[in-house]
């Protein structure tokens, strides 16, 4: 059975009501979605209104979507990489910012974390040090909280 011929009879509302319930979605997410099951390019507008009534209905909120991101991905994560993650899925910056804001202060703590989980010990020499770095970085850590954390300084919060 092919995707098309699964939901061959649903509507856009149908299709996006079921998107949300598995998760929540922020808006430019959920009309990337639709787009795919549109007929033609001249329904693009369906698209706006779907969304348009699910946001009135309350079932979509960009800023829901943030705080659900952030809390997700915030564990794992840096800083930098949450505020990627939520501007590649197209929520606005004052949203992001709302949502970060529960992360303020807490990126050395979380570093130190996710360094624990990989690393035994602190770096011994410059090799280990730039590996451990590395690790750290490809997670959107700061450098500031990457230079805490390999000092052996994490529980110093600014």
């Amino acid at each position: 059975m092919t995707r098309a011929s699964r939901g061959a009879g649903k509507s856009l509302m149908a299709r996006a009501v079921g998107l949300l319930a598995r998760r929540e979605h922020s808006r430019v997410e959920l009309a990337r979605k639709l787009q795919r099951y549109l007929e033609s390019d001249d329904d693009a507008g369906e698209i706006d209104r779907v969304l348009d009534t699910l946001q009135k209905q309350n079932l979509l909120s960009d800023a829901r979507f943030a705080q659900a991101l952030v809390g997700q991905r915030a564990v794992r994560y840096g800083d930098m990489r949450v505020r990627r993650d939520l501007r590649d899925r197209g929520v606005e910056s004052v949203e992001a910012d709302a949502a970060m804001e529960k992360l303020r202060g807490t990126e050395i703590a979380r570093a130190h974390a996710v360094w624990a989980k990989r690393f035994d010990e602190p770096p011994t020499n410059a090799d280990e040090r730039g590996r451990q770095g590395r690790y750290l970085q490809a997670r959107g850590f700061s450098m500031h909280a990457i230079t805490q954390v390999l000092a052996g300084k994490a529980g110093a919060e600014r």
